[in-house]
């Protein structure tokens, strides 16, 4: 177990802010959870708390700047606890009293079996399950594989132990992180989709979110992992990065994959669940990264037609290899940035239009804005619908329009 700085001999009233990835997130959910003890409360206001912890993302430079700012405000209330990559990347720029940092290598204890049986106390703090640490790629600009080491998964039935956990305290939705699942398992002789259809076997009412995968590693375990997919109670949802669709910028940034790679995971992903989502990253503005590259990418956007793209400006990080290269001109980024946003507002659009009449069943999943709740159909696509429900209830509903990101329905009797 972690050292905390605050004896556990009283009630505490602990602060969490979390940033980053799924996968850091949880881990700092898992790690507050782990703290906790009878009598103990999170609370929404730092002013009012014995600990605060910040889980942190360095992911690029402005995010690294944002986040020590941030900690700084924080410690003026009093101790601060950060996890996530910050610490492992900038540690001297937090060296102070009564800031604690938990750096992302310790957290390797995390996956080595020390929090296997942590109770999850307070599900409001909870995002899911990390399954493996680090990952088997090297990419000239991620500063996570740095912070996070080597893969190093978590033994498979410590994993579902800990599904059992969560479905016990009522959560429905389980969801799998790590930096690469795909990459799941390669370290102790298994693979990603063992692991799906353990966690499947569980009974019970749930629904499984698996997440990101790199290309490299998917392709691997492609046709077991879309056999694993045909499951009911897994999401057909795939987060697979393609970052660039040039190939020559794939080789600078050392991917490990071509652009033809990735579609043709997506094209076999569609084919298999034309209604499935699919969810990719792109970086804009990378060293080498021309019109003629942007072309390409904007050209996969078009034949992979994802449901969700998640754009990310090139920012030189320290200890990569591309740190001293040259990323294009912001104006030409930004307008490289807009020039896909506009293509994959049209193509939502486009996709959530064939839905307009269906019925679907859905799993309320949050609490919308005003008298509205927030659920996930069988393709992790969310729903709007007005009214009130029960958290993780089924709700028989039909598609009556869409917006940018989500449909809109309305409760139905069928």
């Amino acid at each position: 177990m972690l050292e905390t700085q605050v004896s556990t001999n009283q009630s505490r009233k602990i602060y969490l802010e979390a940033y980053g990835c799924t996968l850091s997130k949880s881990e700092a959910g898992i790690y507050v959870n782990s703290l906790l003890r009878e009598g103990d409360t999170i609370v929404s206001d730092p002013s009012e708390a014995d600990l605060r912890v910040i889980n942190t993302c360095v992911v690029i430079s402005q995010t690294e700047n944002r986040m020590i700012r941030r900690i700084q405000e924080l410690s003026g209330f009093g101790d601060v606890e950060v996890t996530g990559c910050l610490p492992a990347v900038s540690a001297q720029s937090l060296d102070q009293p009564g800031i604690k940092l938990i750096s992302a290598g310790t957290f390797r204890n995390f996956y080595r079996g020390a929090f296997d049986d942590v109770e999850i106390r307070d599900i409001s703090i909870f995002d899911g399950i990390p399954i493996n640490q680090g990952c088997t790629g090297n990419c000239s600009f991620c500063i996570s594989r740095i912070a996070r080491g080597k893969l190093l998964s978590r033994a498979r039935e410590k994993i579902v132990g800990q599904v059992r956990l969560q479905l016990d305290r009522g959560i429905k939705e389980v969801r799998i992180t790590s930096l690469d699942t795909a990459a799941y398992g390669r370290d102790i002789g298994t693979r990603l989709p063992d692991l799906i259809g353990d966690i499947t076997a569980i009974n019970g009412d749930f629904q499984l979110r698996v997440g990101m995968m790199e290309p490299m590693n998917t392709s691997e375990i492609l046709q077991d992992l879309l056999y694993r997919y045909s499951d009911c109670k897994v999401y057909k949802f795939m987060h697979l990065p393609v970052q660039s669709g040039s190939d020559s910028v794939l080789v600078k940034m050392n991917r490990g994959y071509s652009s033809s790679d990735f579609l043709r995971i997506a094209s076999s992903f569609k084919k298999r669940f034309p209604e499935g989502m699919l969810s990719t990253d792109i970086i804009t503005g990378y060293p080498g990264e021309g019109d003629a590259e942007f072309e390409e990418t904007i050209e996969v956007i078009e034949k992979s037609r994802p449901n969700i793209v998640n754009v990310t400006r090139f920012s030189p990080r320290p200890y990569t290899r591309d740190f001293s290269s040259t990323p294009i001109s912001s104006n030409e980024t930004k307008k490289r940035d807009k020039a896909i946003m506009e293509i994959h507002r049209r193509i939502s659009g486009e996709e959530f239009s064939k839905s307009v009449g269906n019925q679907l069943s859905v799993l309320i999943t949050e609490q919308g804005k005003g008298e509205t709740m927030v659920g996930r159909d069988q393709n992790y696509r969310p729903v709007v619908i007005p009214g009130r429900f029960n958290l993780y209830s089924r709700v028989n509903c039909e598609i009556v329009g869409y917006g940018e990101t989500y449909l809109i329905a309305k409760e139905s009797n069928s």
